[in-house]
C-alpha cells in the first residue's frame, strides 16, 4: 500500500474506498477517501469541504448489469463486495422510485458468475467499465440516480476522524485534486494498456464523466441520497453534513 505525505498527515493513494472507510473506522488513519454512505455508519466524522469523486450525468463505471431484464423485473442482484455507496444507492432506486425489492447477495466481481447466479450485477471501478456489452442490458447508476432526481450524485469523499481536524486541515485537498487533473493524459497513458482502453476514452471519462467538485447540485444530491437511505432503514441516522474545520454545515 503506498502513500505520501503532505504536511504531517500520510494520505494512503492506492487503497479502495471500501478498504479505506475500515481503516479509517478502526482509527488506523485520521483521514481517507471513502464511500459517502459511511458519513452515516461511522461516528464523529467531518467531510473535506469541496472535494469528491462524483458524476453529474454517467459515470460509466458503476453499473447494474441484466441479462437482458428490465430493472423493473430484476428480482435477485449480485453485488460487487466494494460497492457500499453504489449498493445503497440501488436499494433506493429500487424501492423509492421502481417499487421493487430485489434480494441483494455479496459477490466477488466475476460478471459471468454473478450472472449466472442471479438476474442482475452491480459492478463498480475497472470491471464496470472493461466488459463485453453484447446481449447485456446496462443502467449506468449516476444516470438512474439523474433520471429520477434531476441532481448529480456523489459516490465518494475525504474524511477526516475528530481530533484530526488541525493536522488533516492543513493538506490541500482541493490542490492535490488539480495537480491529479492537469496529469490526466499521463495517467490515462499508464493505465491504457492494463485496463484495455484506449487512452483518448479513459481521458474523456476523467474530465467528463467524473465530477471532483461537490457544487449547489451536487450537495443537493448528496443530501437527499443520505435522507432517502435514512428512509430506507439503509443507514443507522441522517446527520447533516460537518465540514471539516467548521464545525457544521
Amino acid at each position: 500500500m503506498r502513500g505520501e505525505r503532505r504536511g504531517q498527515v500520510r494520505l494512503l493513494t492506492d487503497a479502495a474506498p471500501a478498504r479505506c472507510a475500515d481503516l479509517l473506522a478502526r482509527g488506523q488513519v485520521e483521514a481517507a477517501l471513502v464511500p459517502v454512505v459511511e458519513y452515516q455508519r461511522v461516528p464523529e466524522l467531518s467531510v473535506v469541504p469541496g472535494v469528491c469523486v462524483g458524476a453529474r450525468r454517467e459515470v460509466r463505471s458503476v453499473v447494474l448489469v441484466t441479462r437482458g431484464a428490465p430493472l423493473e423485473e430484476v428480482r435477485t442482484v449480485a453485488l460487487d463486495t466494494s460497492s457500499r455507496t453504489s449498493a445503497a444507492l440501488l436499494a433506493i432506486i429500487c424501492r423509492e422510485f421502481v417499487g421493487s425489492e430485489p434480494r441483494f447477495t455479496p459477490s466477488e466481481p466475476d460478471l459471468a458468475r454473478m450472472l449466472a447466479e442471479h438476474d442482475a450485477a452491480l459492478v463498480i471501478g475497472d470491471p464496470g467499465m472493461t466488459f463485453e456489452r453484447e446481449g447485456l442490458r446496462v443502467y449506468d447508476m449516476a444516470a438512474l440516480w439523474r433520471r429520477f432526481t434531476g441532481l448529480g450524485f456523489v459516490f465518494a469523499m475525504w474524511m477526516a476522524r475528530e481530533g484530526a481536524g488541525e493536522r488533516v486541515g492543513r493538506v490541500d485537498f482541493a490542490g492535490a485534486r488539480d495537480e491529479g487533473l492537469a496529469k490526466v493524459e499521463e495517467i490515462a497513458e499508464s493505465y491504457a494498456a492494463e485496463l484495455g482502453r484506449p487512452r483518448a476514452d479513459l481521458v474523456a471519462y476523467m474530465r467528463e464523466n467524473i465530477c471532483y467538485e461537490v457544487d449547489e447540485e451536487m450537495r443537493a444530491g448528496l443530501e437527499l441520497y443520505f435522507r432517502l437511505a435514512h428512509k430506507h432503514g439503509l443507514v443507522p441516522a441522517n446527520r447533516p453534513l460537518k465540514f471539516l474545520g467548521t464545525g457544521g454545515a
